[in-house]
């Protein structure tokens, strides 16, 4: 049993709760599952709390509508927010503290017609290391992505959905470079917001209600004379073109773009205005992301998958491999998954992709050009981890679109 539940069962009535006591609950129980977001948010007759676990959200408890606004209050406190705004967004952070497991916490508040959401992700200090070789990366792909963060100058580019493992990525790259080059190298980022602290790494973060935005960052910033920019994200025209300028004169920029594909970032960014030949010069790699769950081994069993997922894939290799699936255990609060693994497709843009991205040509065309040229993609690289028993068949359908495949 959860210590929410608990907490609840051990009162008598709502109007006894201890909030602070009841959030930290809620907290501690999300560390505890190792989760990375808590989702609070008023439905039509509760509010229900859910954890986001290895990018699933797993439901924890419900609680009455009155508490709702005891719950934001304390979450406003902790967070250095006002109290007193209800109808406006509001984003804050919580330190580390002993009463919550010492995890530092990003809350952020937005309201709805039935009061306010509150979505708190989780961060753990102490347990997060930033390690190239601890990504799960397969090894070619480690040794291609070492390969062109140690180049003098480039644009690097990493592309996946949120909670795909881009921010974590980027940070072990940088920290592999501080390894690397010790005090002789200069590094510096503009982040949205900072996640963690790096050390010897001189990290920003914007403020828009303030008018420091990208572009605004960026711009000083190349005046600081550093040899290494990490941007957030490519969110706009403006942060795009001096990405891409940065790339050219001399600089290792590393970035995150949100596109369809990651051969699909080139269209991205010609629909931001950016000219192809200067993508083509700038850009030395793109790494697409996903995490797919991986099958608990407390209760991982051969199982035989539906019939239509077998139809996508070739007759020999469903005759070789032998499928795998978790039926759930408290291992793994009945999920029948524990943890989480990468899969990866590198797009290294050599002379024959940059031909095709200045001739403007279909992301659908790149993709092909890029497989031609040796590229694993996304969908490759994780039925491969369903032969080795990794993860489920099932899993790789749910997280590789169809124009992944």
């Amino acid at each position: 049993m959860d210590l929410t539940s608990n907490y609840i069962r051990a009162i008598k009535s709502f109007e006894q709760i201890d909030i602070a006591v009841l959030v930290n609950n809620i907290i501690l129980d999300a560390v505890h599952q190792k989760a990375s977001d808590i989702h609070i948010e008023p439905w039509e007759s509760t509010i229900p709390i859910r954890l986001r676990v290895s990018g699933i959200l797993c439901e924890l408890t419900h609680l009455p509508h009155e508490l709702l606004d005891r719950i934001s209050g304390r979450l406003k406190v902790m967070a250095d927010l006002t109290t007193y705004e209800t109808e406006l967004p509001q984003e804050g952070r919580a330190p580390a503290s002993p009463d919550y497991a010492n995890v530092e916490l990003r809350v952020s508040i937005f309201p709805t017609v039935r009061g306010e959401k509150i979505v708190i992700r989780l961060f753990d200090p102490n347990n997060r290391s930033f390690n190239l070789e601890s990504l799960g990366f397969e090894s070619g792909t480690i040794d291609e992505f070492r390969k062109i963060i140690n180049q003098p100058s480039g644009l690097i580019l990493l592309n996946g959905p949120t909670g795909s493992g881009k921010t974590t990525a980027i940070y072990s790259a940088l920290c592999h470079l501080i390894e690397s080059h010790g005090p002789t190298i200069s590094i510096s980022t503009v982040e949205d917001p900072v996640e963690f602290n790096l050390p010897m790494i001189s990290q920003s973060q914007v403020s828009n209600s303030r008018g420091f935005t990208y572009p605004k960052a960026l711009r000083s910033l190349m005046r600081q004379d550093p040899e290494v920019i990490m941007i957030g994200e490519i969110r706009d025209p403006d942060t795009a073109a001096i990405a891409v300028q940065a790339g050219l004169t001399g600089h290792m920029v590393i970035s995150t773009i949100h596109s369809d594909s990651t051969a699909g970032v080139f269209a991205r960014l010609i629909n931001m205005k950016i000219e192809p030949f200067l993508l083509a010069s700038s850009i030395t790699g793109v790494l697409g992301l996903r995490l797919l769950r991986t099958i608990c081994s407390n209760c991982k069993t051969e199982t035989k998958p539906n019939p239509e997922h077998l139809t996508q894939l070739p007759e020999s290799f469903v005759n070789e491999t032998t499928f795998y699936t978790g039926i759930g255990c408290e291992s793994c609060s009945q999920t029948g998954y524990h943890g989480r693994v990468a899969v990866t497709e590198f797009l290294n843009t050599n002379e024959i992709l940059r031909e095709g991205i200045i001739q403007k040509l279909r992301t659908s065309k790149l993709r092909n050009i890029a497989i031609e040229q040796g590229m694993t993609t996304l969908w490759q690289n994780a039925i491969a981890k369903v032969q080795r028993g990794v993860t489920s068949l099932e899993e790789v359908i749910r997280i590789i679109t169809v124009n992944q495949l």
